[in-house]
Order: structure tokens, then C-alpha cells, then sequence
């Protein structure tokens, strides 16, 4: 079998999972939506129809700027795992390792337990947008913190990189076990749901904002596939074959904390698809970042989607935390592909 084959395989086959995602939590929840009620709803909406039957009023206002967060929520970390793993040559690197989840968890935090004191303008002010960019600068300015810290002698150091983001984790870490011993209960429930993550706060102008950063995001990641592809021969290596090394770092540094600071801001903390998704892709189709980066972007969509369903339907109408569900999907899935793919790694 072919490469090229194999990369279309893959690439084909993450953009049906997807689809497939898709329709199921469009049609799965509280209140269950037929395929043949889909599809109504759907061709109503292509010929600008007024259509206001109850399943029509769920789709559009409840399920589908759901389900686009999710997309979008779910290419932007996957994509962004793709960058770290490609960035530090390990497959076991995710977003996480620069700070921007543990940064933007730490500004919710605050903002949470103590932003009526702090800062009691800003509610009146922005409203529900408080958190939501207190979160997002929060986490570039932990990434802008640990990218400071890894400079030495004019270059990134990828290893300080790795010791800085393991203490600011840490200390970020501290400080949420701080925040929730002082907080109320009522405070306690909002930061403990936030930091497990959901989908269940989505809203268009929320949708809007993850969409064209993620959009933006893999846009600018596309241009990095070959110089990672070099850089995974070695810095020196990449250095000579004319990839300028200092200068890819701090796109995919950036890259990442816009795509996964937005996200992160909007949905809370989902862990587990930076790493699962291109760790999958990357024993599939090869490493090659042309194929990875896209590929990463659809099967994280895909995982988020199946995800939420899940945390939504089987405990309904109560809703389970997707960071949980992501977790349970994702690890059998990670210790499947360990097992079947040992003797290649």
C-alpha cells in the first residue's frame, strides 16, 4: 500500500467519522431528532424556510452552535497537539506542556472566587464575556511567562521549555487548590464544572470567536508542516536544510496558545484530544506534518463530537462533564492503539 494512498485512507477516513459524529449528536439529546426530521430541517434551512416546528427550534438554537463548537473546539486541540508533538519530537507532548489550560484555569479561577472583589466593574461591563477573557488572557500570558523562560543564549530551549511549563503547571495547580478551599459552594460547583470541561454554554457570538481563531490557527499551521517535518531529523539537521528553527518555534508557540486559549476560554479544559488524536493519525499515515496536521484537526473534531454526545444522552437531562468523557473515550483508545501498534513505536 502506498503513502499516498494511505494518507488519502486516513484523511478520508477522519472526515467520515466526523460527518458520522456529526449526525449523531445532531440527532441524539433530551429531545431525539429523526434522521428523516433532519433532514427536513436541514432542507428548510438550504431554501430559507420559516420553518418553527420543535425540532427545528432545537436544532438551530440549542444543538448546532454546540455541535460547531465542538468541531472547532476539537480541530484547534488537535491541530495544536500535532504542533507541540511535532515541536518537541515527542509523541507524548500535548498543548498542556506550555501552560495555556493550566493559565487560562488559574484566570477563571480568580475571576470565579474572587472577580467580584477584584475587579467589580468588569461583570457590569462584559458581562458574560468576563470569564471568558480573563480566561483566554490568562493562558497567553502563562504561555508568553514559560516561552521567557526557555530563552538562553538567543535560542528556545525545548527542554527548559519542558521544566518551565511542568513548574508553572504545578504552581498553576496550587493555585486552584487555593481558589477552591476559599471559594463558596455555589463558586466551587462553577469552577469545578468549568475546569472539567462543556459544550453545554454554547452561543453563536461564543461559536464565532473559536471559529475564526481555530480557522485562523490552521491556516498558519498549514505553513509549518515542512519545516517540523525537518525539524524531526534534529534542530541542527532542520538548520541546515534551510529551516529557519528559531522563528517556526514561535509560530507554533503563538499558534497554539490562540487556538487552544480560545478554545480553553469558551469550553473549559478537554483534555486527552491533543495527545490522542495526532498520536493516532501519526501511527497511521506516517509522520508526515502535511498529512498529520489535517488529519489531527478532523479526528479531534470528531472525538469531541462523540464525546459531548455521550456526556449529554446517557445521564439526560443531566449532563456529564466532558473533560470526564474524553478521558474514558480516549484512553482505552490510546492503550488499543499501544497494543496494536507496539512494534512500531
Amino acid at each position: 500500500m502506498s503513502q499516498r494512498f494511505t494518507a488519502r485512507a486516513v484523511l478520508g477516513g477522519s472526515a467520515l467519522l466526523l460527518v458520522a459524529a456529526f449526525v449523531v449528536g445532531a440527532v441524539s439529546g433530551a429531545y431525539a431528532i429523526s434522521l428523516s426530521q433532519l433532514w427536513n430541517v436541514l432542507t428548510s434551512l438550504g431554501q430559507g424556510g420559516a420553518d418553527k416546528s420543535p425540532e427545528h427550534l432545537v436544532f438551530l438554537n440549542i444543538r448546532l452552535p454546540r455541535l460547531v463548537l465542538g468541531v472547532a473546539a476539537g480541530a484547534g486541540l488537535g491541530m495544536a497537539g500535532t504542533l507541540m508533538q511535532g515541536l518537541f519530537r515527542n509523541p507524548l507532548a500535548d498543548p498542556g506542556l506550555v501552560g495555556i489550560s493550566s493559565g487560562a484555569a488559574l484566570a477563571a479561577g480568580v475571576t470565579i472566587v474572587l472577580g467580584a472583589w477584584l475587579w467589580p466593574v468588569l461583570p457590569r461591563t462584559l458581562g458574560s464575556w468576563t470569564l471568558v477573557l480573563m480566561a483566554f488572557g490568562g493562558g497567553l500570558s502563562v504561555t508568553l511567562l514559560i516561552y521567557g523562560l526557555s530563552r538562553s543564549e538567543g535560542g528556545t530551549r525545548m527542554a527548559l521549555m519542558l521544566l518551565a511549563g511542568i513548574a508553572v503547571n504545578a504552581l498553576a495547580g496550587a493555585g486552584l487548590g487555593f481558589l477552591s478551599v476559599i471559594a463558596t459552594d455555589e463558586q466551587l460547583r462553577s469552577l469545578q464544572f468549568w475546569l472539567l470541561g462543556s459544550l453545554g454554554g454554547a452561543r453563536w457570538s461564543a461559536v464565532l470567536l473559536v471559529g475564526v481563531a481555530v480557522f485562523l490557527s490552521c491556516l498558519a499551521a498549514r505553513s509549518l508542516a515542512s519545516p517540523l517535518n525537518a525539524i524531526a531529523l534534529g534542530e541542527a539537521q532542520a538548520a541546515l536544510l534551510g529551516v529557519d528553527v528559531e522563528r517556526t518555534k514561535r509560530r507554533a508557540i503563538v499558534i497554539t496558545a490562540v487556538a487552544v486559549g480560545a478554545v480553553t476560554a469558551t469550553t473549559g479544559i478537554i483534555g486527552f484530544i491533543g495527545l490522542i488524536a495526532p498520536h493516532w493519525v501519526r501511527m497511521m499515515a506516517g509522520p508526515d506534518h502535511r498529512v498529520v496536521l489535517p488529519a489531527s484537526a478532523l479526528l479531534g473534531a470528531a472525538l469531541v463530537l462523540a464525546a459531548d454526545t455521550v456526556a449529554r444522552t446517557v445521564m439526560a437531562p443531566a449532563e456529564l462533564p466532558l473533560g470526564v468523557l474524553t478521558a474514558f473515550i480516549g484512553v482505552p483508545m490510546f492503550l488499543l492503539m499501544l497494543r496494536h501498534f507496539k512494534g512500531r513505536i
